[in-house]
């Protein structure tokens, strides 16, 4: 009897998964339009709707560093309907966040890596005239706390890897949060702050036109579209590594089916020449790993942001 119950719920998870979708699905972009986690997800969602026939579409739900979209789907139906953009941010925020209502791990399913790339270490050349991240060491040595870097957000990557920063070069840079990134580099072409680690697409013209200074990327390797800018490490801050990822998640308890469709699906998109040249364009490489991989990085990048979040004295103001 066992045996045949076992084999009849098989049957329906099959079932439910070759049926799946029958309706369109829901990808919340927990952060501003246009950002770093924005961009990879609208062009992905298109590739993801022809592939299965149904739509996938974006909805951006902001606040409160993210938090706020992830706390939505982690309360969602498990079905496969909503799904959610994680990655670093998602992370961050477990230690930044005192209180929050779901747990980084236990309250999804991580179906996916989408993407990864680096932030860039940015100056407004005419209000931090800084030609390197020495310079702009010294500078900030010269006057603790005189000198502010925008992020988009309490809680947000851009202010743990800004934090780190500050560690590990021991300077004082003062975090001035906006919200989304969008706020964030008006004010920091603007001159109102000086200082940015910003998303490659949100930067690049601007560096090209000389409105922005690019530094240092915050990865270990070169960016492409930035061949002449140094790493962290090559800038003078040794060891310095802050590879920012997204990822595909959906509310704990999806069926093992449906998760393995949604992986295949997004492995085979992701293996597009075309969508792996426009996710360059945006700033960041296609990368599709997913299961135990998938959980082992997510795990190492945890305990590292919790690291850093403890030995930085980092907060949510």
């Amino acid at each position: 009897m066992k045996r045949f119950v076992l084999l009849v719920l098989l049957a329906a998870s099959a079932a439910l998964a070759q049926d799946y979708p029958n309706r369109p699905v829901r990808i919340v972009v927990p952060l501003s339009p246009g950002g770093f986690a924005d961009t990879p997800a609208r062009l992905l969602a298109p590739r993801l709707s022809a592939q299965l026939g149904r739509q996938f579409f974006v909805e951006n739900r902001p606040g409160a560093g993210g938090t706020i979209g992830w706390d939505f789907v982690a309360k969602s139906p498990p079905d496969g309907y909503t799904l959610a953009i994680t990655g670093s941010t998602h992370l961050i925020s477990s230690h930044l966040y005192k209180k929050l209502q779901y747990d980084a791990f236990k309250d999804f399913t991580h179906i996916s890596m989408m993407a990864s790339g680096p932030y860039v270490l940015v100056v407004n050349p005419q209000k931090v005239p800084a030609a390197s991240v020495r310079e702009l060491i010294a500078a900030a040595k010269a006057q603790p706390g005189a000198i502010d870097y925008a992020s988009s957000g309490n809680g947000s990557s851009q202010h743990l890897v800004g934090a780190l920063f500050n560690s590990m070069a021991g300077v004082q840079l003062n975090h001035v949060p906006y919200k989304g990134s969008g706020p964030a580099m008006q004010d920091l072409l603007g001159g109102q702050v000086g200082v940015s680690f910003a998303g490659v697409p949100n930067v690049l013209g601007h560096v090209r036109a000389g409105r922005l200074k690019a530094l240092a990327v915050t990865t270990p390797r070169r960016w492409v579209e930035l061949p002449d800018v140094p790493t962290m490490a090559e800038a003078g801050v040794p060891g310095y590594e802050a590879t920012l990822w997204l990822s595909i998640s959906g509310p704990a308890g999806m069926p093992k089916d449906i998760v393995q469709r949604l992986y295949s699906e997004i492995a085979k998109a992701l293996k597009d020449p075309d969508l792996q040249s426009k996710f360059r364009e945006a700033g960041v490489e296609a990368d599709a790993t997913g299961g135990e991989e998938l959980l082992r990085y997510m795990r190492a990048e945890d305990a590292k942001w919790g690291k850093v979040v403890k030995e930085t004295g980092a907060t949510v103001n």
